[in-house]
């Protein structure tokens, strides 16, 4: 059982709706804690360490201990079924980004409620910002990319160039899984969801260039 010094979530977050939202950096740390393989998925155990985490965090002691009982299949299935948006038994980021009280801008990078039709749509948006032709989005053009997607969503909410700087670093390290400094077309594909997603097919995963 979790005690507070060893409950990660803690550190950053009290469990509180009315507490402050969680800095990009803050995400990405919680985020590390759990995907502890750092394969890009919360899944099987991480799961289970997350959750029981996080009611640690929400629920009065005595409730806490109920919780992770007996009945803590039975609430992981309806964890699952809540946020799993893809049903594949496994947490992404996308959807980690749903339950925790996170910068509301950084939080819209990742409310894509429909999904791109075709992986020529993605073609389309990925050739106007990768501006070299490089095969990658590099940190500028990610940079360009992200203040273009956060100007469209956030009408109301002036996006900073610091924040900008920060919001580009923090993608970098969530979805750069080789971590050469910049996006090949299967990473992106990973924070811009299409449906039957061939950018997901091991050929793009090898290589940033399509030809």
């Amino acid at each position: 059982m979790f005690g507070k010094m060893q409950n990660g979530l803690a550190q950053f977050w009290n469990g509180s709706v009315n507490s402050s939202t969680l800095t990009a950096a803050e995400f990405i740390k919680i985020w590390e804690i759990f995907d502890s393989d750092g394969n890009g998925f919360l899944e099987g155990e991480e799961i289970d360490q997350f959750l029981k985490q996080f009611l640690a965090t929400v629920l009065p002691e005595d409730t806490y201990y109920t919780a992770v009982g007996k009945g803590f299949l039975s609430l992981k299935r309806s964890f699952l079924e809540t946020f799993d948006d893809n049903g594949d038994g496994r947490i992404e980021i996308t959807e980690m980004a749903k339950l925790l009280p996170t910068d509301e801008n950084f939080l819209l990078l990742f409310r894509f409620s429909n999904p791109l039709e075709s992986s020529v749509e993605f073609m389309k948006i990925w050739n106007r910002y990768d501006a070299d032709g490089s095969g990658f989005l590099e940190a500028n053009e990610l940079r360009n990319f992200l203040r273009d997607l956060l100007t469209d969503a956030s009408k109301s909410n002036e996006v900073t160039e610091d924040q900008l700087i920060e919001y580009t670093d923090m993608i970098l390290q969530m979805f750069d899984s080789n971590k050469d400094g910049k996006l090949q077309l299967s990473e992106m594909s990973r924070l811009l969801p299409v449906k039957e997603n061939f950018l997901e097919r091991q050929i793009f995963k090898d290589s940033g260039t399509v030809t």
